[in-house]
């Protein structure tokens, strides 16, 4: 009388473990590597929003639009070099309209940080490709200093 899942001629199943591993071992692998690269992805998104954050604050603190915008290039610059963020391309554009309006009245300073990044970079040494990221943030100009 034969077993159940044995096979014909009394030979058990004893490869298809082995064999189950070999086929399913490369898709775990690369199910990993995909939640590590868009982890990466993700952190250097919030890098870049973070510079954006700490541009739009450093130039609402500043006295001119020329002020504002060395202020807001530098924080963002500062930001993405100490989160190890290293762009092929960088701009800080700063809206400082804001800046102008009169005493009493709130103004806005709003900066917009893009970073390209290079994939080799973030996920794999040699990997081909880059992707840009932008941040943006708004931050109030106090309304009673002085202009």
């Amino acid at each position: 009388m034969r077993t159940r899942g044995a096979a014909p001629g009394g030979r058990g199943e004893e490869g298809s473990v082995a064999l189950e591993a070999a086929i399913i071992a490369p898709a775990l692998l690369l199910f990993v590597l995909l939640a590590v690269a868009a982890g990466r992805l993700q952190t250097a998104g919030g890098t870049v929003d973070a510079a954006a954050r700490a541009a739009a604050r450093s130039a609402s603190l500043a006295r001119t639009a020329e002020a504002a915008q060395q202020a807001a290039s530098g924080a963002a610059e500062e930001t993405l070099r100490q989160q190890g963020v290293h762009c092929t391309a960088r701009s800080v554009d700063v809206d400082t309209a804001g800046l102008g309006a009169p005493l009493g009245q709130t103004g806005e300073v709003t900066a917009v940080v893009r970073c390209t990044v290079p994939l080799d970079d973030l996920l794999l040494s040699g990997l081909p490709g880059s992707r840009t990221m932008t941040g943006r943030f708004t931050s109030v100009v106090d309304r009673y200093r002085g202009r």
